[in-house]
Order: structure tokens, then C-alpha cells, then sequence
């Protein structure tokens, strides 16, 4: 395994920390009121997983190029019934680029594709349920008419108290509010990412967001 694969816990205590909503003593439960609700897969998920399965899908082992688009640092904590966090939990992320194009064979948007950005990432959460990716915010991109999707990251999230197959998505988004998928959840709030301002490791003009999950019981 490459040292970029997970990204070392030290980094992720250190920005938890910094971002208020992660700290260890955070009052989770208040954040969390009901669990993370289920979405559809979409069509989307990778029809072969790349090779390179890591954190980090700005850049792509063996080229030397960075995905296009803004940097997003997204974290937060997978979390069972009664707000403890799991420990172990593996996640796993697919998404459009930033233009809006999957890379999937099955995606016939017009938009370019990016070879510096393959969408899909893989992380297993710390000690303290803690995650984090480093990506790129996607795009929106139409469905059909009179249907365009809001910028959001498909998660499939697995640990041991359940499994929650969903989408993430981010707020003060207009698109939000007409996004038929969204708007059909039950808890719509508990789907929406949280920006914080970026922590002095983070490049500053990039973005940061948390996000926690809460897992149903078995």
C-alpha cells in the first residue's frame, strides 16, 4: 500500500481537531438526530475500480497532472445509533468531475472528461470514526429535461452496525431546492455538508466541508 493510500491519521487528528465539528468532545448526537438516509446507487458506480484506490482523488498514481476543478477537503465521522463512532468502517466515494461527467462508460454528457480525475476513492475510518477524502467539488449536469442535479458525492458506507448507500450534498446550493432526489428524503438535512473555513494545512483557496453519517442498526 502507498503512504498517499490513507491519509495519515496524524493529518486527519490534527484537522478534526481544527474543525470544530469533528473535535473529539463535539456534541454529535445534537448534529445527528436521525440516521443518514439511503439514496439510490445511481448508475454511475464504477464499472471497473481503478487501480489507484485512495484518499485522494485529485491526483492519479503514475501521472503527473492534478484534477481539474476546486479542491475539496470533505471529513467527518461515521457514527452508530447513540452518536459513538465507529471504528473501522469502510467508505467508499464515487462522483462527477467538475465539469459534471462521470468516468463511466455509460455517461453521455457532452462535458469534457478529466485524465487527471477518476472519481472514485476509498477510506477506512480512524480509531474515532474519523474519514477524510481530498477531491474536487463536482459539477451539476443534466438528467433530462427540466432535471439538472445539484453538485453531489455518492457514498456506500459499511461498518458494523449496518450499511447506508446514499448521496451527499452541499449547502446553500440552488439546485438543491429542485432536486427531486433530495427533496424526496425523509431527513434532507442529514444529506447536506457543512462548510468550514480551511485549516492552515489546507491550500486556501481550496474548500472544506464536513460531513458525519449515522449507520442504522443491524
Amino acid at each position: 500500500m502507498r503512504n498517499r493510500d490513507l491519509l495519515p491519521r496524524r493529518t486527519i487528528l490534527r484537522s478534526a481537531i481544527a474543525m470544530g465539528g469533528l473535535a473529539v468532545a463535539a456534541p454529535v448526537r445534537a448534529a445527528l438526530p436521525q440516521f443518514t438516509p439511503n439514496q439510490v446507487m445511481g448508475p454511475f458506480y464504477p464499472v471497473e475500480k481503478p487501480l489507484d484506490q485512495d484518499a485522494d482523488l485529485t491526483a492519479i498514481s503514475g501521472k503527473s497532472g492534478q484534477a481539474e476543478g476546486q479542491v475539496l477537503h470533505l471529513m467527518g465521522r461515521v457514527l452508530d445509533s447513540q452518536g459513538r463512532p465507529i471504528s473501522g468502517a469502510r467508505i467508499e466515494i464515487w462522483q462527477a468531475n467538475t465539469h459534471g461527467r462521470y468516468t463511466h462508460p455509460a455517461d453521455t454528457n457532452t462535458t469534457p472528461l478529466d485524465p487527471n480525475f477518476e472519481g472514485f476513492g476509498v477510506q477506512i475510518t480512524d480509531d474515532e470514526g474519523r474519514y477524510r477524502f481530498k477531491t474536487i467539488k463536482p459539477g451539476a449536469y443534466p438528467v433530462g429535461e427540466n432535471w439538472i442535479r445539484p453538485p453531489h458525492i455518492h457514498f456506500d458506507v459499511s461498518g458494523r452496525t449496518g450499511r447506508v448507500l446514499t448521496q451527499m450534498y452541499f449547502e446553500n446550493e440552488p439546485l438543491n431546492d429542485l432536486d427531486r432526489l433530495l427533496l424526496s428524503a425523509r431527513n434532507q438535512q442529514a444529506l447536506i455538508a457543512k462548510y468550514q473555513p480551511p485549516t492552515g494545512e489546507m491550500e486556501p483557496v481550496s474548500l472544506a466541508a464536513v460531513w458525519n453519517i449515522m449507520l442504522p442498526e443491524v
